[in-house]
C-alpha cells in the first residue's frame, strides 16, 4: 500500500527532503497537529519497503502516547509492541518493533543499546526535546540508540535556553558563539495555519483584584494587587496563584459559570487536570482554559497546540487565561519559530548557576512556599489576543461586552475575527479623541457589536417571581449566549438584530425571547450555530 497518496504538500515536502540525500539523523519541527505521526510512519514504511532497516523503535514522552503511535502504526502495516516493558528484555517476533517511553529508556539504557545493536534499526523519537530534560536523560538516548541505523527526531516545540544539548541534534553555532539547533526540514505555525492544516486560535485574558494574607519577617500581613498589572515578580506570582485558588471567584467566574453553562446544554465537553498534554489528539477540542502557574513557552505552545488542530475551514479555538504579561507574551508570539539555543556556562553569573542546581525540572503547578492565606480573587474580561495583536476589552464576566466577545469564534470565519476586532479597536480610539476633546461619548458604527437586550418575563424579575433562582440564572446564560450567537451573525451577514430573531422565531416556533423557554433558546441557538455550519 503506498501511503504517500496520503500526504499533505508539507508532509510529501519533508519526504522528498528526507530521501534526497543519505543521512542517518534527520530533525522534523512541526507544529502540533500539523501530522507528524502520519509523516513518519510514512517514512518507516518506506525504509522498511527499502530493507534499509529490519526493526522500528518509537520512543514517546508518556505512556499514552505509545499506545497512540502503536494504533496508528497498524494502519501502516506496521505493528509496533506498546505493551513492551523492560523486564522482558525482548519483544515477540510478531512485532516489527517496541514503542517505549523516554523514562523507560533511562531506566535501562544498556538493555535498549543491545537490542538497537542486534538489528537494523530505526528509532523515532516522539517530542525530542524531552531527551534534554535531565542530563542523565540525554546521556541515557544517547547510550541507548548510537548504534541505530537511523534517527528521525520530531518535535513541535524545540525552543529550550539551558546547557542540556538534546541527543543527535547538529547545533551551529552563530555570530555571537551560540549554539543553536539546526533543523532538516521546519513547519511552523504561520505556514500550518496559512494551508488550513491547523486552526487559529483567540486568547481571551481576564485580570482582576487579587487579596492575600501571608507572614512575613513573623508579621501577618495583607496584600493586593491586580492580575497583570505591573508590580515587583513576587507579587505577580502570588496574584496568578490567588487567581488559580479553587475557591476563587476568578476561577468561579472564568471556569466554573462556563461549566455550569456546558451542563445546561447539548454540548460535549470535558474538564482535564494536566492529562490533555502534548501528543494528544483530539481535533474537536475547541475551547480551553489555561488554569495553570506554569509559564515555560514550551509547555504553553503545547498545551495551546490540543486546541489548535483543525477539522474544517473556517474554525476557530478559544483559550480562556490570567491576563499575565508573560502567557500574553508568548500568545502574542504563536507564530514564531524559534531553536534550541545552548547557553554558555560563562554566560550565567555564580547566582544563576546556583538557581539552576536547586530548582526542580518538572516544572509543578505550585512551588513548596510560605503558607499563604487567598482572601479575594475577582474576574474582570481584560483583553483579546488574536493574529498577533492584542485589543483591550476591560468588562465585568456575563456582560454585554463580554459576550460579543465570547460569540466571535463560534460564527465568524478567522479573518472576519480580525477584521472585526481591528475595527472595534479603531472605532474604540476614535471615541476616544472625542472624549478628549469633550464631544459626548456614543456608540461608534463599527465599534462594539449591538445587543438585543435580554428583557425579562413574566416571574422573571425579583424575589416574588414563581420561578426557582436556578431556572432564572440558566434562562438568563442562555438569553446571552444566543444574543452573543445573534451579534455574531449580524457581523458575518449585515443583518438587523431584530431580523435574525424573527427568523429564528420564524424557523424554531415560539414566543419572543423573553417569554422563550430554555429548551425553546436553546433550539435557537443550534439552528443559528447550523446556519454557519452550512455557510448560509
Amino acid at each position: 500500500m503506498d501511503t504517500r497518496q496520503w500526504l499533505r504538500p508539507w508532509q510529501r515536502a519533508a519526504y522528498e527532503e528526507y530521501f534526497r540525500i543519505p543521512r542517518r539523523d534527520f530533525l522534523l519541527v512541526a507544529t502540533p497537529g500539523a501530522g507528524k505521526t502520519a509523516y513518519a510512519l510514512t517514512v518507516a514504511a518506506e525504509l522498511r519497503a527499502r530493507r534499509e532497516i529490519a526493526a522500528i523503535t518509537v520512543v514517546t514522552p508518556t505512556e499514552h502516547l505509545k499506545h497512540q503511535w502503536a494504533a496508528a502504526a497498524g494502519a501502516f502495516g506496521i505493528s509496533l509492541d506498546s505493551g513492551f516493558r523492560n523486564a522482558h528484555g525482548a519483544a515477540s517476533a510478531d512485532f516489527a518493533g517496541v514503542a517505549v517511553t523516554y523514562a523507560q529508556v533511562a531506566a535501562r539504557p544498556a538493555l535498549h543499546e543491545q537490542r538497537t545493536r542486534g538489528r537494523r534499526t530505526l528509532v523515532i523519537f516522539d517530542e525530542i526535546h524531552h531527551a534534554g530534560d535531565a542530563l542523565s536523560w540525554g546521556e541515557a538516548v544517547r547510550t541507548a540508540f548510537e548504534p541505530a541505523r537511523r534517527r528521525l527526531a520530531l518535535t513541535g516545540t524545540p525552543f529550550r535556553s539551558d546547557t542540556n544539548p538534546i541527543p543527535f541534534v547538529t547545533y551551529t553555532e552563530d555570530t555571537d558563539g551560540v549554539a543553536r539547533s539546526a533543523s532538516d526540514f521546519v513547519y511552523g505555525y504561520g505556514p500550518a495555519l496559512a494551508d488550513g492544516v491547523v486552526r487559529p486560535v483567540i486568547f481571551l485574558a481576564y485580570s482582576g483584584e487579587m487579596r492575600w494574607r501571608a507572614r512575613v519577617a513573623g508579621d501577618l500581613s495583607e496584600f493586593t494587587a491586580t492580575l497583570g498589572a505591573p508590580g515587583t515578580r513576587d507579587q505577580l506570582a502570588q496574584a496568578w496563584r490567588a487567581a488559580l485558588d479553587p475557591d476563587g471567584e476568578w476561577v468561579r467566574q472564568v471556569l466554573a459559570r462556563r461549566i455550569a453553562q456546558f451542563a445546561g446544554s447539548g454540548d460535549r465537553w470535558m474538564v482535564a487536570v494536566r492529562m490533555v498534554s502534548e501528543g494528544v489528539d483530539i481535533p474537536r477540542l475547541a475551547v480551553g482554559v489555561y488554569a495553570t502557574s506554569v509559564s515555560t513557552a514550551l509547555f504553553f505552545a503545547q498545551a495551546v497546540g490540543r486546541f489548535a488542530r483543525a477539522r474544517r475551514r473556517g474554525e476557530t479555538a478559544s483559550v480562556f487565561l490570567p491576563s499575565v504579561p508573560v502567557l500574553l507574551g508568548h500568545a502574542a508570539e504563536l507564530e514564531a519559530e524559534r531553536d534550541h539555543v545552548l547557553k554558555r556556562r560563562d554566560d550565567e553569573s555564580p547566582d544563576e548557576l546556583l538557581a539552576a542546581a536547586q530548582r526542580r525540572t518538572d516544572t509543578p503547578d505550585v512551588v513548596a512556599e510560605p503558607a499563604v492565606q487567598i482572601l479575594h480573587a475577582s474576574a474582570q474580561f481584560d483583553r483579546v489576543v488574536f493574529d498577533g495583536g492584542e485589543f483591550a476589552a476591560a468588562a465585568g464576566p456575563g456582560s454585554p461586552e463580554e459576550e460579543d466577545f465570547l460569540g466571535l469564534p463560534g460564527l465568524l470565519e478567522p479573518g472576519q475575527v480580525a477584521a472585526l476586532l481591528r475595527k472595534r479597536r479603531a472605532g474604540e480610539g476614535q471615541a476616544r479623541a472625542r472624549d478628549a476633546t469633550g464631544t459626548p461619548p456614543e456608540r461608534l458604527r463599527g465599534g462594539a457589536p449591538t445587543r438585543m437586550p435580554a428583557s425579562a418575563g413574566p416571574g422573571h424579575n425579583g424575589p416574588s417571581g414563581s420561578a426557582p433562582a436556578v431556572r432564572r440564572e440558566t434562562l438568563a446564560a442562555l438569553r446571552k449566549e444566543l444574543n452573543g450567537l445573534v451579534s455574531a451573525w449580524h457581523h458575518r451577514t449585515g443583518q438587523p438584530h431584530g431580523l435574525i430573531h424573527a427568523e429564528l422565531r420564524r424557523a424554531c416556533g415560539g414566543p419572543p425571547l423573553a417569554q422563550a423557554t430554555a429548551e425553546q433558546i436553546r433550539e435557537r441557538a443550534a439552528a443559528l450555530r447550523r446556519w454557519a455550519s452550512a455557510g448560509r
